[in-house]
């Protein structure tokens, strides 16, 4: 799994004329599943987003996570993040997982979430032409790759 994630004052989706999640602060994490993710990936992800400590503490350090500040997060499905564009100018989408694969694994990243006590879990719609809106804060983006099945067990 890959995840991009923004320090938000504020985030939003929009699906046609309606808005399908949003938040106040906390992290929008625009979420990347590759084809051979599974289970393992999805809980170390969860639980190393979760502990992030990418907000500022009373002293100006990043040192506090979502769950110390109370923050939400927006859990935007997003394929691109597996494209590969270092050959020609149309990028590949071929390490990225199919949509059967890909839908449950990403509702049971934002479920994870949830459990490791995030208050507020919002997601965008599954495969829908989305409108993101995203006020990073800082700005903070920080990229991680999961690849557990691929690479074995990574540390916290």
């Amino acid at each position: 799994m890959r995840a991009v994630i923004q320090r938000v004052t504020r985030g939003s989706v929009r699906v046609g004329d309606s808005i399908v999640g949003a938040i106040g602060p906390g992290l929008v994490i625009l979420l990347g599943v590759h084809g051979d993710d599974d289970e393992r990936d999805v809980a170390w992800l969860a639980h190393k987003v979760a502990g992030l400590r990418i907000f500022e503490d009373d002293e100006g350090k990043m040192n506090r996570s979502l769950l110390d500040i109370g923050g939400a997060a927006l859990v935007v499905s997003q394929f691109t993040l597996y494209g590969d564009a270092r050959r020609g100018r149309r990028p590949s989408f071929a390490e990225a997982a199919p949509p059967d694969v890909a839908e449950p694994l990403v509702a049971r990243f934002a479920e994870l979430l949830a459990a490791e006590g995030v208050a507020q879990v919002e997601t965008g719609r599954f495969q829908a032409m989305m409108l993101v809106e995203i006020l990073n804060d800082g700005p903070v983006t920080i990229i991680i790759d999961s690849e557990v099945s691929r690479r074995g067990n990574l540390k916290e």
